[in-house]
């Protein structure tokens, strides 16, 4: 079983800082696991203290059976890929993949059968004898992963290991790596920046804020579901329009007093409202859309611009022809999500 169970597991620096506050969630066996988050969220941190490379203030953490905050990294069964690759630029790709397995004194004959299916795993055969110097920088990945998927572990680690490829490659390698995951079954934590690689990969998703945990769920639950203006704003390319508005008896409105909807059970008052760009309906509806800016995007187009004078996206198809101008424009109720005004929590 390789399980992962943190239990308000807590990270403080000595000189005071808290890089992690209490978190508690479960990793399943063999599920993929996202932390996403932006820089200095905790993300890394929280990584690293899975792995052993830092120490767990406070709170426990189990994998399978065993809690393992005193366990030693190399003891702990796990595999790390990280974002520079740390290759041996002296070795080739077969003693770089099998590099780890010898250390641990593996007989030759079963490091050369372990070596030789990774490769073949990871299309890398044609390159065994090559230095890393002669790879790009997929296939360097790629033998870092290789190191990985060598030792067998109980549990992958990956430290936003796309972040140096370039937009294409980074597209090819998500789709790889997610594809080996599911064939291997291996339980694995990721952690990544990008919130497209974060909804396109995982089968859950932890959204990290200040050390805070703002949400966990499904990539559809993140993105339909926001517990938070952060997660709203923060999922999503484009990411939510957020807008300022007024609960009343009468209804929902907006800055130039069109009621967008009728009014909620039990919460009268300002809000933040929310509502996502492809949800919205041009040409019908009682708010006015100034559109200032269309984005061509090919196979739909981004349209820029304000409602009762606060900033707002939509996203239409791209058969459907607009200009800069005023447009009527419906804001669907069950689109429609409602935060706090000063929390940011959903209400």
């Amino acid at each position: 079983m390789s399980r992962v169970m943190l239990n308000a597991v807590r990270k403080v620096y000595s000189n005071g800082f808290e890089a992690v506050k209490p978190c508690s969630f479960r990793i399943e066996d063999g599920e993929f696991l996202v932390l996403v988050g932006p820089s200095g969220c905790g993300k890394s941190t929280l990584l690293r203290m899975v792995a052993g490379l830092e120490p767990i203030t406070s709170g426990t953490l189990s994998i399978g059976d065993r809690v393992v905050n005193d366990v030693d990294p190399a003891e702990r069964d796990i595999a790390m890929v990280f974002q520079n690759y740390a290759l041996y630029p002296h070795m080739t790709v077969r003693r770089n993949i099998g590099y780890g397995l010898k250390n641990r004194k593996i007989p030759g004959h079963q490091i050369a059968a372990r070596v030789d299916e990774a490769a073949r795993m990871l299309n890398l055969v044609e390159h065994l004898d090559r230095k890393p110097a002669q790879l790009s920088g997929g296939q360097r990945q790629r033998v870092a992963m290789g190191r990985a998927i060598v030792r067998d572990p109980a549990l992958f680690l990956f430290d936003e290991p796309l972040s140096n490829l370039d937009a294409k490659l980074r597209n090819q390698m998500r789709i790889e790596i997610k594809a080996l995951q599911r064939r291997l079954g291996v339980t694995s934590i990721y952690v990544t920046h990008d919130q497209v690689e974060a909804m396109t990969m995982a089968d859950r998703i932890v959204v990290l804020n200040g050390g805070v945990i703002e949400q966990i769920g499904t990539p559809a639950e993140i993105y339909h579901a926001p517990a938070s203006t952060f997660v709203a704003s923060f999922m999503g390319a484009p990411p939510m329009n957020l807008m300022t508005a007024e609960v009343a008896d009468h209804g929902l409105h907006l800055g130039d007093g069109a009621a967008v909807m009728a009014a909620p059970n039990g919460y009268r008052g300002p809000v933040t409202m929310g509502i996502r760009p492809e949800d919205v309906r041009i040409g019908t509806g009682s708010a006015r859309f100034d559109v200032t800016l269309v984005e061509e995007l090919g196979a739909h187009r981004l349209l820029h611009g304000q409602i009762a004078g606060q900033t707002f996206t939509a996203h239409v198809l791209k058969d459907v022809a607009i200009t800069p101008g005023t447009y009527p424009i419906d804001l669907p109720g069950p689109a429609l999500a409602l935060f706090h005004p000063e929390t940011g929590a959903r209400l």
